[in-house]
């Protein structure tokens, strides 16, 4: 039997309930988790505000409240997370200092990125933190850079439906290859290897564009990636060589680092 915490923490346990009801029912309206919960309009509106600022609901056309990304996504197995971001903390603060935008790291589940970590820029108008979002690989900067190291038959795998069973770790859920037009997605990723870095410019948000690239471990697998995010106004295409000099810079550097780590 559970006992309840002595200093049980009321919006977090209302949250945590939210998450319990979105599971469970597939779908939620406002007045349906103000009555499930016992509180008021207004305050239920607010949790479930919060929960699809982290990805773990997001609305339909109608609406009603459905499990976001962050509740239907696999897990990231056979990483140590904590390691590679504790590894590029130190890089991504210098990077952030050296190009005034917001950086983040991110690792590839499918074909999905996940944000791990993010250092903000200190200007008034900037890209704020990402940690926690998921977005599709296809069309982050830094999604792209990742998938750009994959062989051709593992992009199908992921991609093309005709391909057969989804990439280990790649749940049904994120398979998207009927949404994603191949020749356009190859088109693309030929792009980012001869350019040695990824751009996404409004193609995840309206107004947010962002560089990415790729970082690899000692045998020269690939990580993760780092991404630099900006407001599209900001995004000039004439800093864009100048940021990714500044970028494979960082990246030389943090991969010298990870290379040292000893394994474990």
């Amino acid at each position: 039997m559970k006992n309840r915490p002595p200093y049980a923490l009321g919006s977090v346990d209302n949250a945590l309930r939210l998450l319990h009801l979105l599971r469970d029912h597939g779908s939620l309206r406002v007045s349906e988790a103000a009555a499930e919960l016992g509180i008021a309009r207004s305050t239920a509106h607010r949790l479930l505000a919060m929960l699809v600022y982290r990805d773990f609901a997001m609305q339909d056309d109608h609406r009603t409240y459905v499990p976001g990304p962050a509740l239907t996504a696999g897990r990231v197995v056979g990483r140590p997370l904590a390691r590679l971001r504790r590894a590029l903390a130190p890089h991504m603060e210098v990077l952030c200092d050296r190009v005034g935008e917001t950086v983040n790291l991110m690792v590839r589940v499918g074909t999905q990125v996940r944000f791990l970590s993010t250092v903000e820029s200190g200007q008034v108008l900037r890209v704020g933190d990402r940690q926690g979002t998921i977005l599709p690989a296809h069309l982050a900067s830094g999604g792209k850079a990742l998938l750009a190291e994959l062989p051709e038959d593992q992009l199908r795998r992921l991609y093309r439906p005709e391909a057969g069973e989804a990439e280990s770790g790649a749940t049904p859920g994120e398979r998207t290859g009927t949404e994603v037009d191949w020749p356009a997605l190859i088109r693309a990723l030929d792009g980012v290897r001869a350019r040695g870095f990824a751009l996404n410019v409004d193609e995840t948000e309206t107004g947010v564009s962002a560089l990415g690239m790729c970082v690899r471990g000692r045998d020269r697998e690939p990580l993760a990636a780092l991404s630099v995010s900006a407001p599209s106004a900001r995004f000039d295409r004439a800093r864009v060589p100048d940021v990714a000099r500044e970028m494979a810079g960082t990246v030389t550097r943090a991969e010298r680092d990870l290379a040292m780590l000893p394994d474990g």
